[in-house]
């Protein structure tokens, strides 16, 4: 090995060890920065995954609050004070919210209840099955593969065409859900091309899908419906009158049935005793008239309670005509029954006033009953002055009456203000089927409509259901009268005007 190969070799080797060297630095470098690269990817993604699950628990917490926040509050109890702390006050909740609905299950149901239910009909039904209802029952927008032709013609002619390459199927959002205790009601969302129409068209078959029996749509909003279920009815049938003993309590009169499947009492004296009950033709007034009076038979046999009729039509009343100590057909007639109450009204007035707050019922002092059917039919359709004197005499009574021991009790088909012009003179409404939505709210009040008492959808064939809204009922309630048959009423009239022992129909006095 010459020289001149000697040294090409040892340039050959430094350059060699300069590139290693040079490409061990680079690699370092490049591996420094590829760590600090997939660092900070990492602390990239942390930060990204945080953010989102931390908007996605603030949309939560907005969108459903008291759901996510129960949650977290038990999450948070689990954590720093331990499952069985939390065990304890679980079970404690739940036996006072049995024990609860156990001994007044109206009063559970209307402030615990409801929200219970609406939260498990919610999450455990509606949530995870109802996009599937929807979608089968054809309530679902598909996006379909749509070409899009463009073409540009400046300078010459270009074709675009743009395809969807991802289909996908938009279903109706739950919103909310309220669920009573016969209805769900479950609001949704409709999606761009949807129109409520579409839904009542599908009513049928949602029922079928949630297998009940009737399901209804609502229009709450322009893009908004209610899809109402009906999971039970126990006022589907007729409502047979009990066997009652001979005590009576006319603070407490049974009426009925509720939907709770309890039983439904009326005052007949003392707060909340004047009623006003409306219903078109075939609605059932008569069941909500002549229930509670079987039901009082053996206070009005012995006296305790006497009954005045007044009859426009001369038909219903009269059937039981034994009944009434008082009786009116025509208007004449009615103003002389409505003065001989006022007079006897004064007359006990100015017995008691200054003893006593609250006239106690006796055969000397009997509760005087006034059942003014058809009341419309003499406040609207009779001349004015006897319009004006009628009017004038029922304000009189349901005004002072109450704690003298009088009770007005009137019934109407048509229930606006120039018809019966004193129907906030009582303090108790009922509402059976009515044949239009305003009705609703001029015998129940503002807003009865939208907290579900329902009463222009009430079927022709439920005759005495209603609603029920006055003193004590925090929400309507729907209700079902006792059906008193034509042979029970004459049994009634026999009863009370006889002091043998009679059997009154399925009833034992």
């Amino acid at each position: 090995m010459n020289a001149h190969t000697f040294g090409v070799l040892f340039l050959g080797g430094v350059g060699l060890a300069v590139v290693v060297w040079v490409l061990h630095k680079l690699g370092r470098a490049l591996a420094s920065i590829a760590e600090a690269l997939a660092a900070a990817a990492v602390v990239f993604l942390a930060l990204w995954w945080l953010l989102k699950g931390l908007g996605w628990v603030v949309k939560e917490i907005v969108t459903h609050p008291r759901t996510t926040l129960t949650v977290l509050v038990l999450a948070a109890w689990w954590h720093w004070v331990g499952w069985q702390s939390l065990a304890i006050a679980a079970a404690t909740v739940t036996v006072v919210l049995l024990s609860w609905r156990r001994f007044h299950l109206v009063s559970f149901d209307q402030w615990a209840g409801r929200v219970l239910r609406s939260w498990w009909q919610r999450w455990m039904v509606y949530a995870p099955k109802l996009p599937g209802w929807l979608h089968a029952c054809g309530l679902s927008v598909k996006d379909d593969t749509i070409p899009v032709d463009l073409t540009v013609s400046l300078v010459g002619r270009k074709k675009i065409t743009r395809n969807r390459e991802h289909q996908s199927v938009r279903i109706p959002r739950v919103r909310g859900v309220k669920s009573g205790p016969s209805w769900d009601e479950v609001r949704v969302e409709l999606v761009p091309g949807q129109k409520p129409e579409d839904f009542d068209e599908a009513a049928r078959a949602l029922a079928s899908a949630r297998k009940v029996q009737r399901c209804q749509v609502r229009e709450i909003a322009p893009n908004v419906v209610s899809i109402d279920f009906q999971r039970r009815d126990l006022l589907a049938a007729p409502v047979p009158v009990p066997a009652l003993g001979t005590a009576v309590d006319v603070r407490r009169v049974w009426a009925g049935r509720t939907e709770y499947g309890q039983d439904w009492h009326l005052p007949l004296y003392g707060s909340g005793s004047h009623t006003l009950t409306a219903g078109a033709s075939g609605a059932g007034k008569n069941s909500v008239m002549w229930c509670p009076l079987a039901s009082i038979a053996p206070a009005i046999r012995d006296g305790l309670v006497r009954v005045s009729g007044i009859d426009p039509k001369g038909m219903e009343l009269a059937y039981g005509r034994g009944i009434f100590h008082r009786y009116a057909v025509t208007a004449k007639d009615a103003l002389a029954v409505l003065d001989d109450l006022v007079a006897a009204m004064d007359a006990r007035k100015a017995e008691f006033a200054g003893r006593v707050r609250t006239v106690p019922v006796s055969q000397e002092h009997p509760l005087e009953l006034l059942e003014f059917d058809e009341i419309g039919a003499l406040t609207r359709y009779v001349d004015r002055k006897t319009r004006d004197a009628i009017v004038e005499r029922v304000a009189l009574l349901t005004t002072q009456g109450r704690a003298l021991g009088f009770t007005v009790r009137g019934y109407v088909q048509e229930p606006t203000k120039e018809t019966v012009p004193v129907r906030e003179l009582f303090p108790r409404r009922i509402c059976l089927r009515v044949t239009a939505k305003s009705h609703v709210g001029m015998v129940l009040g503002d807003r009865a409509y939208e907290r579900g008492a329902w009463a222009n959808r009430i079927e022709e064939s439920a005759a005495g259901v209603g609603y029920v809204w006055g003193e004590g009922l925090r929400e309507p309630l729907r209700v079902r009268a006792g059906w008193v048959p034509d042979e029970m009423v004459k049994t009634l009239e026999t009863f009370v005007t006889s002091r043998d022992a009679v059997t009154l129909g399925g009833m034992a006095a």
